[in-house]
Formats: structure tokens, sequence, C-alpha cells
């Protein structure tokens, strides 16, 4: 989905930054495997199919998957609510997210034999569908669990500008990509940090976390929809 505003909803991109990094966190400590990275769930794959570990090679590689079908689901969410136009996108696609986090932590919580590998796959494709539905803001793309890409936009961007021998405009679009995609990384950050002491301190139970903020991304995100036609 692609929020169009003359203001960028940063607080939108900030609070799905930050569960982005808090559910990635989370999986780590809960499954050895990042359910919202595809780069990391590959290395990860790479070094225990070394090991012939191939159950949790199996696990990680699942995650590379389930995260590549969450995003398509999203596209399918998009399409089919964008015809029908009965709900709103977003907020639908969060919903869906906050469902599968918690199929993730009841599989958790009842002792079965495949209780890891059923966790990984809810997760990456809640996070996946995270990702698909909500990349861009303000004409600028954006991703909320993928910072490899975003960190290389914020290098490069900064150096052309040292580089260019024309000084850029004030308030130029390149300090407001610059501004937008460093809070989503510091939010990504500090989510990951909240969901590693979260999930260590209350084990399986943290990941709840993830429910309870998205729940209020979602409140704040209807509420902003209601009054915004007032406001204009």
């Amino acid at each position: 989905m692609q929020v169009h505003s003359a203001q960028p909803d940063r607080w939108l991109s900030f609070g799905l930054a930050f569960v982005g990094g808090y559910g990635d966190a989370a999986s780590f400590i809960l499954a050895k495997t990042f359910t919202g990275h595809v780069t990391g769930s590959l290395v990860l794959a790479a070094v225990s199919i070394a090991d012939r570990d191939w159950r949790v090679s199996l696990a990680r590689l699942s995650a590379v998957l389930c995260f590549l079908l969450g995003i398509l689901v999203s596209l399918v969410i998009e399409r089919l609510l964008a015809t029908r136009r009965l709900w709103p996108v977003l907020p639908t696609a969060l919903v869906t997210e906050m469902i599968l986090i918690l199929a993730a932590y009841m599989a958790l919580a009842v002792p079965v034999s495949a209780r890891i590998e059923i966790f990984v796959v809810c997760l990456s494709l809640a996070l996946g569908l995270q990702n698909g539905a909500f990349r861009q803001t303000g004409g600028i793309s954006v991703h909320t669990n993928y910072m490899t890409g975003m960190l290389t936009a914020l290098i490069t961007g900064e150096a052309s500008k040292y580089i260019s021998e024309i000084p850029p405009p004030m308030n130029a679009p390149s300090d407001r990509k610059f501004s937008l995609l460093s809070g989503i990384w510091i939010a990504f950050v500090l989510g990951a940090g909240a969901g590693a002491e979260m999930v260590l301190h209350f084990k399986e139970r943290g990941i709840l976390g993830a429910i309870l903020l998205l729940l209020a991304v979602i409140v704040t995100l209807i509420s902003g929809s209601r009054t915004e036609p007032a406001a204009s």
C-alpha cells in the first residue's frame, strides 16, 4: 500500500518499523531465525546446511519463503479490497498480521513437535505481509523491516551531496528523505531492543507485545483517517 500526503506519515512509518525490529529480534531469540530479514535467514540457513542440521535448515529456509509469500498476500489483499472498496487496505493487512502473530505465540504455547517451525512460518508471513502492505509514504519508498537497502540509500544520498559541486537547496527532497529513513532505522533498532528485552524477560509471551503495538498503530491510523476530511 502507498500512503500519499503532503507531509509523510512519519509516525506510521516509525511505528511499523518498531514492530518490524521487535518481531525480528523476538524470532531470533525464540527460534534462532530471522523472520523479517531474508539475507540473514539465508546466511543462517547456509550455516545450518553446512552443519548438516536439516531441521533447522528447513525452518530458516521456510522463513525466507513465507516472508516472500506474505508480500504476495499483501498485494492480493490490496487488489481485492481496492476493487470492492469495503475496508481500508492497510488496517486490514495489519489486523491479519496481528492474527498471524497470535498464531505464532499459540504455536509456542502448545507442546507440539513442530512448534518452532509453525512459529517461524506464522511470524514470517506476518512480517512479510507488513513489508508488502506499507511500501511508500509521501512519495518515498520505505521498508519497515528491511534496513540494508535503506541504509545504502541513506549513505549514498548523503555522500552525493558532498561529492556534488552544486550545493542542494535548503529543505530539498533529499533532506526530507534522509530524515524519514534515518527515523525508520532508529525506530527499527529501538524495536529490536524492546523485542529482545520482552522475550528475554517473558519468554514466548513477549511476542504478544507486537500485537499491542500493532493495535496502537491501527487505532492511530483509523483516527487519522476520520479526522482528515475535517482538516482539509
